[in-house]
């Protein structure tokens, strides 16, 4: 398992692995609704455009593929890095990819037509983690190289570079829900906050494993503030976005728990492991309703 992404409207839950393929999962009954093919090699990220109507995926194979998850065929295929592609989203019009690669650059793509509109030679290091912000004005970037950097999206020029003390590579990256906090893994067993307009580092969350694998981090927003993350000890972990404190600790999975994401409007989280077997499960909050 390599990514898992609820879809906007949460009914969907796309998953995708090592195994070239792309499933989509009913949310409701737990039921697989479909498997996508397409993809030559293994896949590492999946997303969803802002209005549900089509699936993201990238790989290993360096392409970037559209889908249209009524008929799970591939639409588009993007074709433009040099090694494979790491990470990718969509800007939340729907008009825009950006891509990151182990070339070091990310790229940024017309959704109309499958065209490259702009390379950002953005890191020195490979590119491990791409995220808009709410309004797709600036984007967010995060890489081996230890430094997590803010990029206007229309000029492709950076607008700040946040530094860690001591440089670890960063694994992911994540705007906050409201646009102005920055949330970055490091392969340092450290999530930390970041108020990118100061720039300044104002939490920092710590209780897990996460050193040699690029893991997700997550904001939890439907019942309470809430910081996810799987773990290189198979577990599932959840702070207190303001106190900080770990919360919860969950014997997830007998692998890595590589992936995880939180449902848009029910206290529902989604986790992938390593492992093949049971490899992708859904847990209930018992937070709220």
């Amino acid at each position: 398992m390599s990514g898992v992404r609820f879809s906007p409207c949460g009914d969907w839950l796309a998953s995708t692995s090592a195994d070239r393929l792309i499933k989509l999962w009913d949310v409701a009954t737990g039921q697989l609704s479909k498997t996508f093919y397409g993809h030559m090699m293994g896949i590492n990220d999946v997303g969803w455009s802002p209005d549900g109507d089509w699936v993201i995926s990238c790989g290993d194979d360096k392409c970037i593929k559209l889908w249209d998850p009524l008929s799970g065929q591939c639409v588009r295929t993007m074709q433009g890095h040099g090694d494979q592609v790491f990470a990718s989203c969509v800007n939340p019009q729907g008009n825009l990819i950006a891509s990151t690669s182990l070339d070091c650059t990310v790229r940024l793509w017309d959704v109309r037509n499958g065209k490259t509109l702009k390379v950002v030679p953005a890191h020195m290091d490979p590119i491990t983690s791409v995220d808009f912000n709410r309004d797709g004005s600036i984007f967010v970037t995060g890489s081996f190289d230890g430094l997590v950097r803010i990029w206007d999206t229309i000029s492709g020029q950076v607008q700040k570079t946040l530094i860690d003390e001591d440089n670890s590579p960063v694994g992911y990256v994540k705007f906050a829900p409201n646009g102005r906090y920055i949330l970055a893994a490091y392969l340092n067993s450290q999530i930390k906050l970041w108020s990118f307009q100061k720039p300044k580092c104002l939490r920092i969350y710590k209780g897990h494993l996460n050193v040699k694998y690029c893991i997700s981090v997550n904001f939890s927003v439907t019942a309470g503030m809430w910081i996810v993350s799987g773990s290189e000890d198979n577990c599932l972990h959840i702070w207190s976005l303001q106190r900080k404190e770990l919360v919860q600790k969950l014997d997830a999975h007998s692998d890595v728990v590589i992936c995880a994401d939180c449902h848009p409007s029910q206290n529902l989280i989604a986790t992938g492991a390593l492992a093949c077997e049971a490899n992708l499960r859904l847990w209930q909050s018992s937070e709220g309703d």
